[in-house]
Parts: C-alpha cells; structure tokens; sequence
C-alpha cells in the first residue's frame, strides 16, 4: 500500500534531513519505492500489505530518530485521504492576499483542542474540518497571524505540521491519487 508521510519539525531549527539520506533511511527500515516531494518533510512509498497507519506512523518515527538523532514526530495519511483534503479546501485557491495553507495533526483531538483556542479575527481564515484545519493568511505573515502564533507554541509542535495547498497539491500527484 501507498503513503504519504509529513516529517515535522525538521530543516528548520537545526533539524536538517535531506532528500537523499531521508531516502536511504526509510528503505533501510523496510519501505519501497521511496520519493521525497520539495525540501519540507515530504515523503511517499510503499509499505507491505496489511501495515496499518499506525504501524506505519511507529516505524517511520523510529527510523527518523535513530537515523537522523531527533525526536520525530510524523502525519500519515493514504494518497487518498490527502486528495480529499486539498480538494476540499473551503477558501480561494489562488487569491493575490492569501496563502493557502492546510494544518494536519497526529492527533485530531488536540488538533480539535488548538481550533477551540482560535480567536476568529479579520486577518485570517481559520476552518476546522475533522482531522486537518484549512488556514488562509496574508502573503508574507504565515508567522505572525494569531493562529500562527498560537499554531507554532510548544504545546503543538509534537502534533501538527503545516503544508502550503499547492505542496499539498503536489503531494497527491506524486503519490498517484490524483
């Protein structure tokens, strides 16, 4: 079965994994067809039939820290469900004001948690939509709007990654659900 695997946190903060040994490191833990997509933690390949998410999640995760020495935290998601989200995407797509982005979670419930803590406002948009939030900020503030200040605090990082919707986009051509 194919996958598609966020990597969070890393070529920022001192965490660098490049394109090549993130490859070599995931056919090492077993994974075939292994392709890295743009240089923020993107990863596809094939796991043997019947290995669920979770496992997925759990052997990535090991292979990241024991590769690459950082606590690693990933989303795993099938190239289907990831083809749903950036179709589903509620705001502008191509909009002169805003970016587009899509927030995933490792853990919906406190993906949910951090929405709850999201003051609507002006300056963004800010959607819940079960496992992801769809966010749209202005161009050149994805890190100053309120929820990116809220998104970025040290209670989230282990859970949620942010992927601009046309790397979302690519993702799901990559991966073949498109």
């Amino acid at each position: 079965m194919r996958w598609v695997v966020l990597l969070r946190g890393v070529n920022v903060n001192g965490v660098t994994v490049k394109a090549a040994p993130l490859s070599a490191c995931l056919q090492q833990a077993g994974f075939t067809g292994v392709r890295s997509v743009l240089a923020s933690g993107n990863v596809t390949f094939e796991a043997e039939d019947g290995v669920g998410a979770e496992d997925v999640r759990a052997r990535v995760e090991q292979a990241l820290r024991e590769g690459f020495g950082y606590d690693a935290r990933v989303v795993v998601l099938t190239p289907q469900r990831l083809a749903e989200v950036a179709a589903a995407y509620p705001f502008a797509r191509e909009d002169e004001v805003r970016h587009p982005y899509v927030v995933f979670a490792s853990d919906p419930d406190r993906l949910a948690k951090l929405f709850g803590r999201h003051v609507p406002n002006d300056v963004e948009q800010v959607e819940l939509s079960g496992d992801v939030v769809y966010w749209g900020c202005p161009r050149g503030s994805s890190t100053d709007t309120p929820f990116a200040k809220l998104s970025s605090a040290a209670r989230w990082k282990p859970v949620v990654t942010t992927r601009n919707l046309r790397t979302v986009e690519k993702l799901v051509t990559v991966a073949g659900a498109a």
